[in-house]
């Protein structure tokens, strides 16, 4: 047996623990444009407030300041993408070396603040730590139903790329069961995994341009591109749909 198959065998583990015991009760809700929220500020020309809610990466641990964080650089992309009568905030709210169980108990504050969208990177923590990945699933969710409940937009990100995650055999099924919740539940999830290893084929970052040297944490190169493809993502996603209905 191959190396790989043993965690994507637990994938498919946990994938039917989802749809036995959580997703049924979110069956028939599903909404079909997982942006709505968004696409209606972007077709009324309104402010966007946008929540990065995660743990180091989001933070921004390997960067070079606080500016050079994806959240920031996402923000200055999206007000260059956006007419310029149109004011977008992005409000940084990782906290390093969190996990699932951290993000839950935090996601409550986060919902408060009603943000038009939530994007929730996770994953490499619970990795590192070896959380139950049925907990995992559950918290996971759990949370994208209360921030729906709460009528915000929610993005997934993945696990990177890094050294400290491809030597933990069961980083894949963390990675993978993020993927299969996206799909479940119409979540749009940010294939960052898939991204940083483009991104070193095709030449356009080197390993150091991409990683800091923790061999965990992204650098000022891989955050700028991340934040690139992001809000590239989030226009290409909700500002062509005109979305009936009101906003908050």
């Amino acid at each position: 047996m191959h190396s790989w198959f043993r965690p994507l065998k637990g994938v498919a583990r946990a994938f039917f623990f989802t749809i036995a015991v959580v997703a049924p009760a979110f069956a028939g809700d599903l909404p079909p444009n997982p942006l709505k929220h968004v696409a209606i500020r972007f077709a009324r020309h309104q402010p966007l407030s946008i929540v990065a809610f995660g743990s180091s990466s989001t933070e921004g641990v390997g960067a070079s300041s606080p500016a050079a964080a994806y959240p920031n650089q996402l923000m200055k992309n999206l007000a260059a993408m956006l007419p310029q009568r149109q004011r977008v905030m992005v409000l940084n709210r990782g906290i390093g070396g969190e996990d699932a169980d951290d993000m839950a108990k935090r996601l409550p504050g986060v919902i408060a603040e009603q943000p038009d969208l939530i994007i929730w990177q996770t994953g490499s923590n619970d990795a590192l730590r070896g959380v139950p990945v049925t907990r995992f699933i559950a918290e996971t969710v759990a949370g994208v139903r209360a921030i729906r409940a709460a009528h915000i937009d929610v993005m997934l990100m993945e696990p990177q790329l890094c050294k400290a995650l491809e030597g933990k055999e069961a980083s894949p099924l963390y990675r993978d069961v993020v993927r299969l919740i996206g799909e479940d539940m119409n979540v749009p999830v940010i294939r960052r995994y898939d991204l940083m290893r483009e991104w070193l084929a095709t030449g356009l970052l080197t390993t150091d341009e991409m990683l800091s040297p923790d061999g965990l944490h992204m650098a000022d190169g891989g955050y700028a591109m991340l934040a690139e493809v992001i809000a590239a993502d989030i226009v290409h996603r909700a500002r062509p749909a005109l979305v009936a209905g009101t906003s908050r």
